[in-house]
């Protein structure tokens, strides 16, 4: 099958199992959040996994290369990535294992109903409002602001997919990490792992990934952080294992 290229799009290597993605220069690339995101998420034997805001499709694409998991879907409310998407699980052959969805996350329950994933993972839009500069181009703005869903949203929608016992993963920033573990506990979604990422070991973190179980003990395991880099543009060893350079 010939895959399409449309404007400004290029085919990108993802150095698991000879995948690749498509993505726009343009609009949206995946960034290092979502990789750390599918390293940071555990994923059983044929388990169904959902992708809320898939953009276009790295999370389901990294967690089939490196799990077990049953089958994948990518919820994506913007019909340009979600095309996108579409057309990379095309040309990594994953028709079978991976579905794109079109849709919104806030109807996502209605979409797939009530308990009907094991686990959800979710590299969510950090802004609110009008926190931090907006682009002026509206699809990263979407991606990266509270245009369209917020975190309530996302969590809210979590909590009636997953089965009983289902876990959560989510990659954010640490500033909202109040808001995010309060939010969680409201909806039956209770945090059980934290691990905070910071560029350099003598800087403050700049993302947190968290781990949250539907009906889950009130128990949380504060992991030791992940650090990025060594020195100016030099990956920890941990980094280079993720990315599988």
């Amino acid at each position: 099958m010939t895959i399409e290229l449309k404007e400004n799009e290029r085919i990108d290597e993802l150095q698991r199992n000879g995948y690749q993605i498509i993505q726009n220069k343009e609009t949206f690339c995946f960034g290092m959040d979502a990789v750390l995101l599918s390293g940071f998420s555990k994923i059983k034997k044929d388990e169904k996994v959902l992708d809320l805001g898939t953009g276009t499709g790295i999370i389901p694409i990294l967690l089939e290369a490196k799990s077990q998991a049953k089958h994948l879907t990518g919820l994506e409310i913007q019909t340009e990535s979600a095309d996108m998407a579409r057309r990379s699980v095309c040309l990594n052959h994953l028709e079978e294992k991976i579905d794109i969805v079109c849709g919104d996350i806030k109807d996502a329950s209605k979409l797939f109903g009530s308990s009907s994933f094991q686990v959800i993972t979710t590299n969510p839009p950090y802004m609110i409002g009008d926190h931090g500069l907006k682009n002026e181009d509206l699809q990263k703005t979407i991606a990266r602001h509270e245009l369209l869903c917020t975190f309530d949203d996302i969590a809210r929608e979590s909590a009636k997919i997953l089965v009983p016992g289902g876990r959560f993963y989510m990659v954010h920033r640490p500033f909202r990490i109040a808001e995010i573990i309060a939010t969680l506990i409201r909806y039956g979604l209770e945090p059980k792992r934290m691990r905070f990422v910071y560029p350099y070991i003598d800087k403050e973190p700049n993302m947190v990934l968290v781990e949250a179980r539907k009906g889950g003990n009130s128990r949380v395991t504060v992991e030791k952080p992940l650090i990025v880099y060594r020195e100016k543009n030099c990956y920890t060893d941990e980094i280079i294992q993720l990315y599988g350079f």
